[in-house]
């Protein structure tokens, strides 16, 4: 246990929910420069990571599938998708094979967004990881997945 100040009290608290809100506060520090950067083109950190979910599948890929592959957890895709189509920067349709299913692509007006963003974001993740260097990046990135493999409620 890890002793803790909390404005005039302490408490003990426990490695794991020491490295957890590490990880919350840590997060929010990267998004914001994320953030930055997609503001200038109207975009959300889901669309973006909608699109580039979408530029990994050129044949498309039903609803579905994009929320079980996006990073956070959005309860609503079809409204994301929707303002993603009436930007034109993906297109839906129903799959032939199973009418039933809905298939959104990435257009190619959503393919040169990203092409144009793609260096930027780079840039950015360059300057806030980048003093880490190779070897402990790829260790934090073993580490993160080792926790992610971890048996956690999935709910």
């Amino acid at each position: 246990m890890i002793k803790v100040k909390l404005s005039s009290t302490s408490r003990k608290v426990c490695l794991e929910e020491l490295i957890y809100v590490e990880l919350l506060r840590t997060t929010d520090m990267l998004s914001r420069g994320i953030v930055r950067v997609l503001k200038e083109d109207e975009l959300s950190a889901t669309q973006y990571n909608v699109l580039r979910i979408l530029r990994g599948a050129p044949d498309g890929l039903a609803c579905g599938e994009i929320a079980n592959r996006m990073i956070t957890r959005d309860p609503d895709v079809t409204r994301l998708l929707d303002r993603l189509e009436k930007r034109t920067l993906i297109e839906r349709g129903r799959d032939p094979r199973d009418r039933r299913t809905v298939t959104a692509k990435i257009t190619r007006e959503g393919l040169k967004l990203l092409a144009r963003l793609d260096e930027p974001i780079v840039q950015v993740h360059r300057k806030q990881l980048g003093h880490l260097g190779d070897d402990r990046l790829r260790e934090l990135a073993e580490l993160l997945l080792k926790a992610r493999k971890a048996p956690l409620d999935r709910s």
